[in-house]
């Protein structure tokens, strides 16, 4: 004889989703230890980074990076901008370890350090561009 837990199960729902809550953890995993908060170097170091992405060519130069290195002239050609300004920007992107440089004869090749930057720019754009749709 099936029980109103038992048929709950098998259909897929439960008390919880029942009410409207939320499942955080999958069935079996322990729920996450207490996080201890960052340190204040920490907190200093993660606003500087941000500090670095807040310039609108920064974000442009980040947004073309993500989706593949570039040269100087490709992302001047890209963003319509003056090479100085570029180069001027991708220093501090580089100071800020977000892009790096690798030289490849006459040229150096910019990249991301990694993808985690990206998805902040990314999301931040795409979080703009939703607030400017009409509802």
């Amino acid at each position: 004889m099936a029980t109103a837990s038992s048929d709950a199960t098998r259909s897929g729902s439960s008390d919880a989703s029942e009410l409207g809550e939320r499942r955080e953890h999958s069935p079996g995993r322990q729920p996450p230890a207490a996080v201890a908060p960052p340190s204040a170097a920490t907190l200093t170091d993660a606003g500087e980074l941000l500090r670095a992405l807040a310039a609108p060519v920064r974000i442009a130069i980040v947004l073309q990076l993500h989706h593949g290195p570039r040269c100087v002239h490709e992302l001047v050609d890209a963003l319509n901008m003056a090479q100085p300004l570029i180069s001027q920007h991708l220093r501090v992107l580089k100071t800020a370890g977000v892009v790096r440089g690798e030289r490849r004869g006459r040229e150096v090749v910019y990249h991301l350090v990694d993808d985690h930057l990206a998805h902040i720019v990314v999301d931040a754009v795409t979080h703009v561009q939703e607030d400017a749709q009409p509802v």
